[in-house]
């Protein structure tokens, strides 16, 4: 069956991509191997061929020839990299002296980055995916801490790795419903479908022996984004390349766009925007960046639509790459044909810098107007800001950080958001980004107008959630109809609020709701488990989370609770080896630490237990009730 598939280029384009359907399925790269092994094969050498894969030595680009140790001295923690045959492991460590006073190792399962950058590394707990507490930058050569787990924010192997990182940094992945970081499959790297769409149609046309003139038509069975309208090719690319806060539309996913489509239909992305000097720039801006450029404006305002075979001075990710061959195998003359394109039908000279300054530079265009810079958000990494310009005076970090002053959000994808979007960017950017509290009070304003609407009643939970204003939060609960609600999150928030008041009944009942909506999602489970416990319900809360600790072992907070159920039990020995066990994970887990220094009270073992509560005390010097107990117990 033919599906006139082609289209002339000259005709009006009307017709959706036949692979934009939910009905088609993706085939894997392998399947485009078989027809485009010469565009394959030069693709898997790009940094997005080598996005992700098993941890292997062939995957692997950091350096293992000696013993590398790094050490967090916000948690006095040290990690060390090693291959035990042709596994790799992680392992985190405590010196007291010369002595180890805490030892844990943890297999690598994947790692993520193509290593022309970095390598991060994850762990796979039964399909829970997790960051591990170390990175290779490569441009330095050195390992140290990944982004964001420095200056005290190390979370060590707890980091949850959900749909919308992977989405980017892989293939798409299948996620197990009703939790954020559980996957059913994961592919080794991002595929030709990730920039082209689902290919089962296409597939089945060209195997059916329906061709279509490319040169003179459009192949509407698969996306070619060269044949995009510049505004769709741009979507493509910063689908992952205009990475920041990044608020989804109501009842979309990270999953619902496909190559083509209109990506602000699917979620907005808001960066913050700051008084006074700002040149900073994250590292996946580059659509962001390249957008402010003057070259990108002024081409894209004089060519609205591609033209004829799409020969057009319309400036986009595409003009200067190619992303079926790796940067580093681009050379340079052909990044600078690219400028020369359109400098070279101007009546100014090409270039005003005198030739023996070019020579500098290698006569590179990039080097001067697009120059290497660090990155806000990746440390050790230097990347060409794609903001095209001409040189200016440096200006120094203590400069910048004198005159900047947080003056909000601006979304880059969609310049008529809704007041709603608004808000929940400014939360999301103190929730997920450790920003400027200021946020907060500006997210309060929108409230004023649209106070207690049911839409609304997700952001203004999460907003007090932050603040810690759970008085707030439970006058709200008042204006939530508990059955028809759809929002895990918002039903965990409400309940811990309840929780903090010591109303454990209504907190059970939000967070008997939580665990509904995500049946699979471990902490929603532990804290539905609490509230039981708290309740005296200590059979079901034990078998809650005796499952939890089934789909993952390691769960230190499980076992936790586990604990203090059993102590509730006055099951000593079985609390002891539960709170034992999470501090095999965690030697600084400050319940565990108490509650089991109150179990060797009960066993009348007190310089056991003060050995307990002095150790809280080394990290958490101010801990008043520690304080009173170590008094209690006769020091």
């Amino acid at each position: 069956m033919n599906l006139n598939c082609g289209q002339n280029l000259n005709e009006k384009n009307d017709t959706k991509y036949l692979n934009h359907n939910d009905s088609v399925k993706y085939v894997g790269m392998q399947q485009c191997r078989s027809c485009h092994a010469d565009i394959y094969n030069t693709f898997i050498e790009t940094g997005m061929g080598k996005s992700f894969d098993l941890a292997t030595k062939q995957k692997s680009s950091a350096d293992f020839s000696k013993h590398h140790v790094v050490y967090d001295k916000f948690k006095n923690l040290y990690y060390h990299p090693f291959w035990k045959n042709n596994n790799m492991f992680i392992m985190e460590y405590r010196m007291n002296g010369k002595d180890t006073v805490y030892k844990r190792i943890e297999k690598v399962d994947y790692v993520i980055g193509s290593g022309q950058h970095t390598n991060s590394h994850l762990m796979n707990i039964n399909g829970y995916l997790y960051q591990m507490p170390l990175t290779w930058y490569a441009q330095e050569k050195k390992w140290d801490l990944p982004p964001g787990f420095e200056n005290g924010n190390n979370s060590r192997f707890s980091r949850t790795i959900e749909f919308e990182c992977m989405s980017c940094h892989n293939g798409f992945p299948s996620v197990t419903d009703f939790t954020a970081n559980k996957f059913t499959s994961i592919p080794n790297g991002i595929d030709c479908e990730r920039c082209h769409g689902p290919g089962e149609v296409h597939l089945k046309e060209k195997l059916a022996g329906h061709l279509v003139d490319t040169a003179h038509e459009i192949d509407y069975t698969i996306v070619n984004p060269k044949k995009l309208p510049w505004e769709r090719q741009i979507d493509v690319c910063q689908r992952c390349h205009l990475q920041g806060n990044a608020i989804l539309k109501e009842g979309k996913t990270f999953k619902d766009f496909k190559p083509g489509m209109v990506l602000s239909d699917f979620w907005e992305v808001y960066m913050p925007k700051y008084k006074g000097q700002n040149d900073e720039f994250i590292m996946a801006s580059h659509a962001q960046r390249l957008q402010l450029s003057k070259c990108f404006t002024e081409s894209n305002k004089q060519n609205k639509t591609a033209g004829k075979n799409f020969e057009t001075l319309n400036l986009t990710c595409i003009t200067c790459h190619n992303p079926h061959v790796s940067v580093k195998k681009t050379g340079t003359q052909i990044f600078n044909n690219s400028c020369i394109k359109c400098h070279s039908n101007t009546n100014q000279t090409l270039c005003s810098e005198t030739e023996k300054n070019r020579m500098v530079k290698n006569n590179d265009c990039s080097n001067c107007h697009m120059p290497r810079s660090g990155t806000i958000d990746i440390p050790h990494v230097t990347v060409h800001d794609h903001w095209i310009k001409k040189p200016a005076k440096a200006v120094k970090q203590n400069e910048i950080d004198k005159v900047k002053e947080f003056a909000g959000l601006y979304c880059i994808n969609n310049k008529e958001t809704t007041e709603l979007s608004k808000v929940k960017a400014l939360i999301n950017y103190v929730e997920k980004f450790n920003g400027q509290k200021e946020a907060l009070e500006q997210a309060k304003t929108y409230f004023k107008t649209n106070d207690n609407q049911q839409n609304w009643l997700d952001a203004q939970v999460q907003l007090h959630y932050l603040q810690n204003d759970y008085d707030a939060i439970i006058a709200k609960a008042s204006f939530i109809n508990i059955d028809e609600q759809k929002s895990a999150w918002m039903c965990y928030r409400v309940g811990q609020a309840f929780q903090a008041k010591n109303e454990f009944v209504r907190a059970e009942l939000f967070f008997q709701k939580a665990v509904s909506l995500s049946s699979q999602s471990i902490d929603f489970i532990d804290k539905l488990a609490q509230a039981k416990i708290m309740l005296n319900k200590l059979d079901e809360a034990i078998l809650l989370l005796n499952n939890n600790l089934l789909q993952n072992e390691k769960q230190e907070g499980s076992l936790v609770n586990l604990g203090f159920a059993f102590l509730k039990q006055n099951n000593l020995p079985l609390a002891k080896t539960n709170y034992n066990k999470a501090l095999a994970l965690n030697p600084d887990n400050e319940q565990a630490l108490l509650n089991l220094a109150a179990v060797y009270n009960l066993e009348n073992n007190k310089p056991e237990a003060l050995k307990l509560l002095k150790r809280i005390l080394v990290n958490n010097p101010n801990n008043e009730q520690v304080k009173g107990l170590v008094g209690q117990l006769g020091e």
